[in-house]
């Protein structure tokens, strides 16, 4: 069973969200919170695998809480529930944690798909975000630091472990050995890693790894 904690100051938006979530057996909504400071209490309480927060909200707002919460529940994925116009804060939430955007107004399959990635350790942006993520990158709208951290949303929780020791120059043998995965399972990430990140050589996706913040 997959738990969420839903954080949303408007009552109506989260029993909305509550509703299509409450459609899949496999999800459960085990705690509701109007601000970030309650959102953060719950989840200390409750556990949850996977915490959906709004970005506006009174008292203490999402990308306030955002990091605090990364903190008080490290096990869990946090994902903005935001609406397309507030996608200036991308770049934002991604540098503070963030494992991903939901959109409120999104059809409800892509709501339960993202969870579900969420929970599985994936990052899961909803496909509007990504081209307008994908528009700025491309137009220079991010900085090179915010725009590596959103690239590697994109990778899985093991393989941004991986990377993060490629980028401090690490051998497939050593990382292999580092994470207690065999040689070919290493390389296989590696290969992932790469086409996901759309570059050419280890070389570049150290780099990246460096910009991205997951190098010591």
């Amino acid at each position: 069973m997959i738990r969420v904690l839903l954080a949303d100051d408007e009552a109506v938006v989260r029993a909305g969200v509550r509703a299509i979530l409450d459609t899949d057996p496999g999800i459960e909504v085990v705690a509701e919170a109007g601000d970030g400071h309650e959102a953060i209490d719950l989840a200390r309480r409750h556990r949850p695998d996977v915490v959906l927060l709004d970005v506006r909200m009174p008292r203490l707002d999402g990308l306030t809480a955002l990091p605090e919460l990364r903190r008080a529940v490290p096990d869990a994925a946090v994902a903005v529930l935001t609406t397309f116009d507030e996608d200036e804060f991308v770049a934002r939430a991604l540098g503070g944690g963030a494992n991903g955007f939901l959109l409120k107004a999104a059809d409800p399959r892509e709501l339960i798909i993202g969870v579900r990635a969420l929970a599985d350790g994936a990052a899961y942006l909803s496909p509007r975000i990504a081209q307008r993520l994908v528009a700025e990158l491309r137009g220079g709208g991010l900085s090179r630091h915010e725009g590596a951290r959103a690239r590697v949303t994109a990778l899985t929780a093991r393989e941004r472990d991986v990377l993060a020791l490629l980028g401090e120059g690490l051998s497939n043998q050593s990382i292999a050995r580092r994470l207690t995965l065999s040689e070919g399972t290493v390389k296989a990430h590696v290969s992932a890693i790469l086409q996901a990140l759309d570059v050419e050589n280890r070389t570049q996706a150290a780099i990246l790894a460096h910009d991205a913040g997951l190098t010591r």
